[in-house]
This record gives structure tokens, sequence and C-alpha cells, in this order.
């Protein structure tokens, strides 16, 4: 999918020179920019494989170095229901913005907004947003809501703009794979670490086959009482439990897990291992845990650390996503039991949404 917007008119209008490979309208009004911004020449265009470095370059040290762009900038371009747009001025990417629209074509998902250091604070990101926001609706015009998710502090402004759909705390660990895996030999294996766990006492949580997914999370209503306000949270990503949107998540490399296929208390994601810029030889862990139970969330961690450390060899930034008041005991268990660092304190994961107008 290519779409080249060489410049912005002074109407706000995209230009007449555009090269297509979908269908969108090209008369398209924008928003005004504000003054400021209109003078400083802001260009916008779909980003292409000729521009990563580029966008590398003004992405450094963004997300504490556990930047997801590098692995997923190439997959991203080629996703139908996703458009990544840049903003350049004089030249020079200094934004980057990625929409998708999911939930049946009513929702548009904004991600991987970035703005070069030198660049922020000035208003880019939203008149960058806005833009996104203008297109997709020229091309999705069903779509009704703008949703993203922000693990920074909610002021009052941002209540203003936005409705809070759920929460999810944000416990953050880093550990030596080799070093885990001996510390995890010993949780699995009998002795005073698997009595306190109490972990025979349960069955084992159970991995989820492409048909037992669609049964539980589609044909069923018994993820209802375990999704956090009905909401599918796949690394940073809400989806509503519907047909399309699981079509998108079985195309991705993830570990689905629950405690009991048929009554299910816990349910948990593990989004396979990917390297992240922080340095050499580190890998990024994302699981995102559904439920109540301090027990049964446990469980699930270790089989997952189990499964996607295995043959890891390196360090290993590890995030869990969790019922908030099961961060603190979770934190402590990861500490005392499995001896890894805890990065930082309690975040959390909010995911907003705003009416698209």
């Amino acid at each position: 999918m290519i779409l080249v917007f060489s410049s912005l008119d002074q109407q706000d209008n995209l230009p007449k020179t555009c090269c297509f490979m979908m269908k969108i309208d090209t008369s398209l009004t924008m928003p005004q920019l504000p003054e400021a911004l209109s003078q400083a020449g802001l260009h916008f265009a779909v980003a292409t494989e000729e521009d990563f470095d580029e966008i590398m370059a003004m992405s450094q040290d963004i997300y504490g170095g556990l930047d997801y762009l590098p692995t997923r900038y190439t997959s991203w371009l080629q996703e139908t229901n996703r458009t990544v747009i840049l903003a350049r001025k004089q030249g020079k990417v200094i934004a980057l913005e990625s929409v998708c629209v999911i939930d049946d074509g009513e929702t548009m998902l904004v991600e991987g907004l970035r703005v070069a250091p030198q660049e922020r604070g000035k208003g880019v990101a939203g008149v960058l947003l806005r833009f996104c926001a203008e297109l997709v609706k020229s091309k999705y015009p069903e779509v009704k809501v703008c949703r993203l998710t922000r693990d920074d502090q909610l002021g009052p402004k941002d209540f203003e703009k936005y409705r809070i759909i759920t929460k999810q705390g944000i416990l953050l660990v880093r550990f030596r794979a080799e070093d885990l895996k001996l510390r995890l030999s010993d949780v699995c294996v009998g002795g005073d670490i698997q009595s306190s766990l109490s972990i025979s006492t349960n069955p084992p949580p159970v991995r989820l086959d492409r048909t037992a997914i669609h049964r539980l999370y589609l044909t069923t209503d018994l993820m209802h009482g375990v999704l956090p306000n009905a909401t599918i949270i796949q690394d940073w990503q809400p989806f509503k439990p519907v047909p399309s949107n699981m079509a998108i998540l079985m195309k991705k490399d993830i570990d689905w897990m629950v405690d009991d296929v048929s009554k299910p208390t816990v349910a948990s994601l593990c989004t396979f291992p990917f390297r992240v810029p922080i340095g050499d030889d580190w890998y990024y862990l994302n699981i995102d845990m559904f439920g109540k139970d301090l027990h049964l969330a446990r469980q699930q961690f270790l089989c997952h650390l189990q499964r996607h450390t295995a043959t890891l060899k390196g360090y290993v930034m590890c995030q869990i996503f969790l019922d908030p008041p099961l961060w603190k005991p979770m934190a402590e268990f990861c500490n005392d039991t499995l001896s890894v660092e805890l990065v930082k304190e309690y975040t959390e994961q909010c995911v907003v949404e705003s009416d698209v107008m």
C-alpha cells in the first residue's frame, strides 16, 4: 500500500499530485493547522521501507530502549487495515503515527506515536493525530471512536478528551535468561519453593489451540467475567472479542492460556519474545494477564516464562500487565521467589477512547 502526499497546500487540502495504490478521497479537507506549524511547513506522507533508518534515528532511546517498532515496522506497512503516517519538516522526518482500523471498522487504534526530541511541545503530535483521523475517516466513514493505550499519568485535560475503558497494572522486571532457567528449575521441581506455591493442588494451565480460542472468546460468554471491561488487550492493543479482531490476533505469534477451559478464572496472552534496542542480546517478553486469582496468575506466569525463555541467551525485559490489586504480591513473588529485578515501581496501562467527529 503506497500513498504519498508531497505537501499540504495553503487551503489545507491534499495536493492534486498523489501516487495511489489504494483509494483515498483526494479532496479531503484538513483542519486548520496552527499558524506556527503552518508556517513551519509540515508535510505528510505514508511511510515506506526507505524511511526506516530515518525513523529509527529519530526514535533513539524511546520507551526506555524497549521500542517495538524496529521489529514490527515492516509488517505494519503490509497490514491492509493500517496506515503509518510521517510528518516531515524541511524534508526530515520529525514525527510518526500509526492508525489501525479494528472492531468491525468502528474503531481507529492509534499506536507508535513519536515526535523528534527537538520538536516536542510544539503541538506536532496533535496535528498529526488530527491528520490521521481525517484520513481514516475518508477511507472508513463508519469509524466512530479513536482508542489508544497510555502508561503516563492522566490529568484533568485528559479526562476532558477521553473516556477510560479499562486499567491494568504494569509490572516490569529484568533478568538474565540463563539465571532464570536455573531458578525455574528450583520452582518447578519440588522442594520448599514448590510447597510454598502449592502448584500441585491445581491442574496445569491449558494452552489453547485455534478451535478452543474461538469457542471461548466468540461463541460463549465464559470470558465475560475474566476480560477487563470485555476487552482483549494484547501487547498494548485493545480489541473487542469479535470475529474480525480474532482474525487479526490469529496471525500473531501469541500463546493463549487459561486455567480451565470449561470455567476459566484467569486467562493470559504471551507475545513471543523479540529483540529490543536497549542493547546487544536484549529481548522483550510481554504477558497480558486477565483475572483476579493471584495463585492462578502466578501459575500461568511461570508457564509462559518456562516456555519462552528456555532457548534465549542474554537478557530479558519482561512486562506483565495484570489486575492492579495483584501488582504488589506478584512483584514480591518476582523478587523473593524468582530473584528477578524490579525495574520500576507501579505504573498503569490505561485504555482510553474519544469520539471521532
